[in-house]
């Protein structure tokens, strides 16, 4: 069991290329484990979860060379002794399935016929994970909801994810988000996600001739995770004064159809029920309601992006680049929600920012208010992709040349958005 243990950790942190024994490999892990598995039957599952039922998520991770890391994942959680060794192998296992799809995103581990930059095989096998480690019967006392939270931190970057701290090399941060709407369309993808998957340790030189190193992160579309502090464990570390700290950040997520904007604002506000998240969550806040995300306490109703807008905009091509002013608020003294073409008016409410009222909103606002209290003098903003289209009519194709050619076009403009927003990082550091 201890060779299991060993093996079962090796094979995470090097991107499940170590082979289990047979045996291990071939074990029923209810009769392996001293407390074995719950039946998937008796196990309980969150609405997200449920939509494994579909067959089509496995295939994510198949045809992506991650499912790896399902089939062996039961076996190393029955390798553990106590609490404290299950907290550091999930960890282990959680950082390992990120560079994983980070490698394969980037062409360094290759692995099926899904396209390499495809951020759908990592959604479903975190997902996948997550089931199995809910199905998991430890013979000692452990904290699931801790440990799942450790998982899902570590297989979306917030962990071992530093910058390397170059002196004179610009430090960006940026973050993507999973895949949503998938009660419409299980196969949607999200752009966000993979250009976080394509950036995440990446060198490049901006448009100044500066170089510049990338770290990215993948956040949940879950209310819950963003009340719990998702967005500050993300972005907190890289905002801490010093020379692993960040020159920039930009959240970015999925937006409008046929173009790119940067969000001159954010609000603090929810106002998008009766549109749920991923779990079927619904946040409480409409337009004409519109409610303050928890955990926010006092600050200001909008906050201003501090994005070199004019030189991130004048990328034009294949998409263009707006800078979105518009907002919607409620005007001071008033009591009924106002679309604004050139931001807020003083004394407003926030309704909704240049990118609704959503959590694409609410990560731009989260970071900021962050980046302003920690780092007032940092640039930082959101970017909105287009929407990612082209998907096959047929429903049991998941991929197909016009989404692949799609989602190419759209995460590599997204790189030259980033590399024109110098200017170079000071030698200080």
């Amino acid at each position: 069991m201890i060779f299991l243990r060993r093996a079962a950790l090796a094979a995470a942190l090097i991107g499940v290329t170590a082979v289990l024994p047979p045996a291990a490999a071939r074990a029923d892990a209810a009769t392996a484990c001293p407390g074995g598995f719950a039946a998937e039957s008796a196990a309980a599952t969150d609405p997200e979860q449920e939509r494994l039922a579909d067959p089509r998520t496995a295939a994510f991770p198949e045809r992506a060379g991650l499912d790896a890391f399902v089939r062996r994942f039961p076996a190393a959680l029955c390798g553990t002794r106590d609490a404290a060794e299950a907290q550091r192998l999930l960890k282990a296992w959680g950082e390992g399935l990120w560079m994983a799809a980070v490698n394969r995103a980037q062409g360094l581990r290759p692995g099926g016929d899904l396209p390499a930059a495809d951020d759908r095989p990592l959604y479903w096998a975190r997902l996948a994970m997550t089931v199995q480690l809910g199905r998991w019967q430890p013979g000692f006392p452990v904290d699931r909801a801790a440990l799942r939270s450790g998982f899902e931190d570590a297989s979306r970057g917030l962990t071992a994810n530093e910058f390397r701290g170059t002196p004179g090399v610009r430090r960006i941060f940026v973050s993507g988000f999973d895949p949503f709407g998938l009660d419409a369309e299980l196969r949607r993808a999200n752009p966000s996600g993979s250009a976080a998957l394509q950036l995440n340790g990446r060198r490049t030189t901006l448009a100044d001739g500066s170089p510049a190193e990338f770290r990215a992160v993948v956040l949940p579309v879950r209310y819950a995770d963003f009340d719990a502090g998702v967005v500050e464990r993300a972005y907190g570390p890289r905002l801490a004064a010093g020379p692993r700290s960040a020159d920039m950040i930009t959240s970015i997520s999925q937006g409008y159809p046929g173009l790119f904007t940067l969000e001159a604002w954010a609000g603090r506000a929810r106002s998008a029920d009766p549109y749920p998240d991923n779990a079927r969550a619904l946040s409480g806040g409409t337009r004409e309601h519109p409610v303050t995300a928890p955990g926010l306490g006092s600050g200001a109703e909008f906050l201003r992006t501090s994005l070199p807008t004019d030189a991130m905009t004048a990328v034009q091509a294949p998409y263009p680049v707006r800078l979105n002013t518009a907002v919607t608020e409620i005007p001071a003294g008033g009591r009924s929600p106002v679309d604004r073409a050139d931001g807020p008016t003083p004394g407003s409410r926030a309704v909704a920012g240049g990118g609704g009222g959503y959590l694409s909103n609410e990560v731009a606002y989260r970071s900021n208010r962050l980046r302003l209290e920690l780092r007032p003098g940092l640039p930082g903003g959101h970017l909105h992709t287009p929407v990612l289209t082209g998907l096959p009519s047929d429903p049991a194709q998941l991929t197909g040349a016009d989404f692949e050619r799609n989602e190419s076009e759209i995460t590599a403009e997204v790189v030259a958005v980033l590399r024109s927003s110098g200017p170079p990082a000071s030698g200080r550091r």
